[in-house]
Parts: structure tokens; C-alpha cells; sequence
């Protein structure tokens, strides 16, 4: 009976290692199936076109080359129409930026407003709001489209921030709105009585505690912006499209010979910015996520 008693936890012990890699190993496979595409065009963009027609796509590539990210990135322009993705992703650089600042200022002082200051028609204003989160890019085109041709922003980069600052509004006063929440509302009135203001109570309060929200809201407005296409397409001209846009025509082009390698190449370089907000705060982004999940 001792012998089996002394016996029994080291092969528990050994029983819940084997079970651990046995999920490592699972998610390991799982893993490199999802990160497989991403490996082939990596591989494909440093291959030359002889080496990918006479090889295998999943085949570390013979000859490295890099002509192919220079011939995506590159920017022959012919008139104010380019080749490259260069002017493009700049384009894309300018409408990212100030839409992700404004859409995260005014959801932030949206948010705090409805949960802090109650007023009536609060939760009215805020329903409507979260209804249209799930209101579809196709219905608001046309009705988008007559009201920035009435404002003189038709095919303009200012034309699609506002698009992305108007329909960015909901979300961010949504995470704003549910964090906000979870602040003890004995800090507004402690400093309502110190003689604060609206602005005051928050700049100096409210602000100062929402880096984790902030974060959130930065990550998914600039990840939505930056991946926005149906918006791009219908709202910008030639020489205002965001990177896209461009990479759409880049690899739907029927003219000469289809190089995949650079394909390839300006999938990378457009997908490059998010990935790397990710890789970079992706862990912060889950932290804000559960930062306001819990009150008090």
C-alpha cells in the first residue's frame, strides 16, 4: 500500500506533462497551418518568375531576390496614375492617422459624457449609436457619396477621413463608454464639489485613466481604416486611394505577364503597418479589452 501510494504522484505528474505537450503539440500544428499562406508568400515575393513556375510554392527560395518588393513598392507614375504602391501607402498613412485621433477623441469624450453625466435621452443617444455599429458600408454609399459631394470632399483624402471619423464614432464611444463605466462616480462629484468643470473632471481625471482603452480603441480604429477597402474604391480618385485600392488594381492587372512574386511582395507591404501594431501591442490590446470588464 505504500509503494502504490508513493508511486501514484509522480505518475500524475507525468501523466499532466504529457497531456501538456500533447496541447502544445496541437496548437503548435494549428499554428503553422495558419501561418502557412503567410510562408508561401513570403517565400514567393523573394523568388524570380522562372524559379516560381519551375518549383514549388512552398520551396525556400534558390536565389534570393528583392527585385520584387522594389517593383511593388516603386512609383512610376504615368499623369497622377502610379505603378507602385508607394504614393498609395502614404495616402493611406494620411487618412489612417488623423481618422484614428479624431474618431478617439470624440468617442472618448462621447462615452464619458454618457456614462458620467446623465442627462435625458442618454441611453436613447447610445442605442442609436450602437445600432449603427451594425449598419452595413453598402447602405450609407450612396446617401455618404451625395453628402460629401454637397460638402466638396467627393474624391478627396480629407473626404475619407471624415467617412472614417463618422462611421468610427459608434465603436469608439461604445469602448469608451463601457469603460468609462466602471469609474467610481464619487470621483465626479468629490470633483464637482472642488469647484471642476466638464472639461476639467476630463482632462484631468478621466484621461489620465483610459490609456488601456486608448490602446484598444487606436489598434481596432487604425486596423478597420487601414484594411477599409469598399470605402477607399467608392470615395477617392486616382492619385487619392488609399494602399488598398492600389493593391487590388496591382494584382487584378491583365497587362503582360502575371508576376506573382511582386503579388506577393505588395500584399506583404500592405498588410506590414497592421501586423506590426499587433506583434508590438497586441498584448496591451487584451489588457484594455478586460480593463473595464469588471465594475468597481
Amino acid at each position: 500500500m505504500t509503494d502504490l501510494a508513493s508511486s501514484s504522484p509522480p505518475r500524475a505528474g507525468w501523466n499532466r506533462r504529457l497531456l501538456r505537450w500533447m496541447l502544445y503539440a496541437i496548437l503548435g500544428l494549428f499554428a503553422l497551418y495558419y501561418l502557412l499562406p503567410l510562408f508561401v508568400m513570403l517565400t514567393t515575393s523573394l523568388k524570380s518568375l522562372e524559379e516560381i513556375r519551375a518549383g514549388s510554392l512552398i520551396a525556400l527560395p534558390r536565389d534570393v531576390t528583392f527585385s520584387p518588393w522594389a517593383t511593388a513598392w516603386s512609383s512610376a507614375c504615368t499623369g497622377i496614375q502610379c505603378e507602385g504602391l508607394r504614393p498609395y501607402f502614404w495616402n493611406s498613412v494620411l487618412i489612417a492617422i488623423p481618422a484614428v485621433a479624431l474618431s478617439t477623441m470624440l468617442g472618448a469624450m462621447n462615452g464619458y459624457v454618457i456614462a458620467q453625466w446623465r442627462f435625458r435621452g442618454a441611453n436613447l443617444i447610445f442605442s442609436l449609436m450602437l445600432f449603427g455599429c451594425f449598419i452595413p458600408f453598402q447602405v450609407v454609399l450612396l446617401p455618404m457619396a451625395r453628402l460629401l459631394g454637397m460638402m466638396g470632399l467627393a474624391g478627396s483624402i480629407p473626404g475619407l477621413i471624415f467617412v472614417h471619423v463618422i462611421y468610427g464614432i459608434g465603436f469608439t464611444t461604445l469602448f469608451f463608454r463601457n469603460y468609462y463605466v466602471t469609474i467610481p462616480a464619487d470621483l465626479v462629484k468629490a470633483a464637482k464639489v472642488d469647484g471642476a468643470g466638464f472639461f476639467r473632471i476630463f482632462w484631468s481625471i478621466f484621461l489620465p485613466l483610459s490609456l488601456p482603452i486608448i490602446v484598444v480603441t487606436v489598434i481596432w480604429q487604425f486596423t478597420q481604416i487601414w484594411n477599409d477597402f469598399l470605402f477607399g474604391v467608392s470615395f477617392s480618385e486616382a492619385g487619392t486611394q488609399p494602399v488598398t485600392v492600389a493593391l487590388n488594381n496591382i494584382v487584378n492587372s491583365t497587362t503582360g505577364v502575371k508576376e506573382y512574386n511582386v503579388d506577393m511582395a505588395a500584399a506583404i507591404i500592405a498588410a506590414l503597418p497592421t501586423l506590426i501594431v499587433y506583434v508590438v501591442a497586441g498584448k496591451y490590446f487584451v489588457r484594455g479589452l478586460t480593463a473595464g470588464s469588471v465594475k468597481g
